[in-house]
């Protein structure tokens, strides 16, 4: 899990990638790939 600024660009390294809010925080999930996660806040 990285925490990073800018999360549309760790949306881009993946075609599976999501984003989630949970928490008040946004994560980037994806389920194939699951070292693409990421979140910020």
């Amino acid at each position: 899990m990285k925490v990073i600024n800018s999360l549309k660009s760790a949306k881009a390294r993946h075609k599976d990638c999501r984003i989630v809010r949970r928490k008040g925080r946004v994560y980037v999930i994806n389920k194939t790939n699951p070292r693409f996660k990421a979140r910020q806040g």
